[in-house]
Order: structure tokens, then sequence, then C-alpha cells
């Protein structure tokens, strides 16, 4: 995929939190950069401080921690999503999650200070702020709903509500880091998966 193709995708994303006039967008693109990571490699890793906001052009990552050896699976980003470690780029503080690429990504970043110049800027300043605002909002609904899904729902309603995004995460994602994002062993995922495809109860 060239630069310019992949730049309209992210202008189109990008208009569902904010519209940018030819003039912005020009101003706005100038800022941005196009990366690859390959597969295994870390977009952020714990102690050092993320600096980047990227969005998903291509590919998939896995948000985990480590606690006692063992990784625990919290997230995954696909395509047309952002990806960062949100609270390190924020306040330029080591970070404490592993981001790391399940797929080669080409993702589109903006650096802090490039997001500090676009808010300097008055012909962005206004679309910028907003456009963080409302990243800033979905993210802690994501958040919101994450925790909530592991307090009034069974694993077998967490393996369906994946099943029902659309995202084709159960055919791209390893079955062991799918158990662990929905806090089971893997055992017990293909138990719940020949339960929803053979439609017992």
């Amino acid at each position: 995929m060239d630069a310019s193709t992949a730049l309209n995708i992210y202008r189109e994303q990008l208009k569902k939190y904010i519209d940018f006039n030819e003039a912005e967008w020009i101003i706005f693109s100038q800022h941005l950069s196009i990366n690859q990571l390959k597969k295994k490699q870390y977009f952020s890793e714990p102690g050092k401080v993320c600096d980047k906001v990227a969005f998903m052009i291509k590919g998939t990552v896995r948000y985990y921690h480590i606690k006692d050896g063992q990784e625990i699976t919290g997230y995954f980003s696909f395509e047309n999503e952002f990806v960062t470690s949100y609270k390190s780029f924020l306040t330029g503080l080591p970070g404490l999650t592993y981001i790391q690429a399940l797929e080669d990504c080409l993702l589109i970043t903006f650096t802090h200070r490039d997001l500090d110049q676009m808010l300097a800027n008055p012909m962005l300043a206004y679309k910028v702020e907003k456009f963080g605002r409302l990243v800033a909002e979905e993210t802690i609904i994501c958040y919101e709903d994450r925790v909530a899904s592991f307090i009034t729902q069974t694993p077998e309603e967490r393996y369906l509500q994946l099943y029902n995004t659309g995202k084709d995460i159960l055919r791209r994602m390893p079955q062991h880091y799918i158990a662990n994002y929905l806090g089971i062993t893997p055992v017990s995922l293909s138990r719940i998966r020949r339960r929803v495809l053979t439609g017992v109860k």
C-alpha cells in the first residue's frame, strides 16, 4: 500500500471525529509519519515512555502485562483503530503495558511534540483538541465496558461478545491469547467454542 492510499484511509476514518478542509489537512498531514511494525516487534514496552499515537491501517497488536511470570492479555487493536499507551503518552511517564504486533502492521503515527505543535496552530487547534477529546472518551468507554464485562458477564457471554464484534478476532488471534483475554484456560475456551458452534447450552 502506498503512502497516499494509507493517508486517504486515515483521513476518511477521522471523519468519525472531525473533518478537515483541504488547507487544514495539508498542515495536519505534515505532522504524520507512516511506520511499519514487524510481527512480534513492540510498539510500547514497560519502563519506556510511549510518545506516539498510532492509527492502524493494517495489522493487529496485543496489549498485555506480565505478572508472576505470566502474560495477561488486556486488549487487542485492529485495522481502523488507535494504538498507544495512553497514560504514558499524556503524562510523559514510562508506560506499564506491552503493546506487541501479532501481525505485520502498517501504522500512521504522530508524536506528543507533533500534538503540541498542532494545538499551537490557530488553523488546527480547535479541531485537534476536539479530536483528542473524542478519542479519549472512546478509550474510557472501551475500558469501562471491558471492566464491566468481567463483573457482569460469564466467560461464554464474553466469548459471544467477541464473536459478534465482526472484527474477525477469533480467526486471526491465537487461541491461547483469546483464552487469556477472556480470563479462562484454553481448555475452557475449547468447550465454549464447541457449545457455541453446536448450539448446545
